[in-house]
């Protein structure tokens, strides 16, 4: 279950963990849909460099810069790869819902700039 402060939250710092175990925090947008959270990334992100070999992370609500309010909760969990046109179409549309124009102008001059291309991916995160 995804505690409705990360739900509501529009910045989510999301830890993902270096082979040596070293937490490294990244302030991301996020979705909370069903029982998991969805973030959309670039698909060559260090965030998805570092969950292909170590699927723990943890979430908790912050601002655009990644600071964390005194007194959020952190909650732990799995993250997993959403590859693929389904599973970013998906993670796009759910984040259309969220965050209305400013995420369809991001997402279309950003495709724009890459020739229509969109190397993005999406991350499922079960708390």
């Amino acid at each position: 279950m995804i505690p409705e402060a990360v739900a509501r939250s529009p910045y989510v710092s999301l830890i993902t963990f270096r082979r040596n175990g070293t937490p490294v925090a990244t302030p991301v947008w996020a979705v909370a849909e069903g029982a998991e959270l969805l973030v959309w990334t670039r698909d060559d992100s260090w965030k998805v460099k570092r969950l292909r070999h170590d699927p723990r992370v943890t979430v908790t609500p912050c601002d655009v810069r990644g600071r964390i309010a005194e007194g959020a909760r952190t909650v732990e969990g799995t993250g997993r790869l959403l590859e693929g046109a389904a599973g970013l179409g998906r993670v796009r549309k759910a984040m259309a819902r969220k965050y209305g124009l400013r995420f369809r102008l991001m997402d279309v001059v950003g495709a724009l700039v890459r020739g229509g291309k969109r190397p993005h991916v999406g991350i499922s995160v079960t708390l």
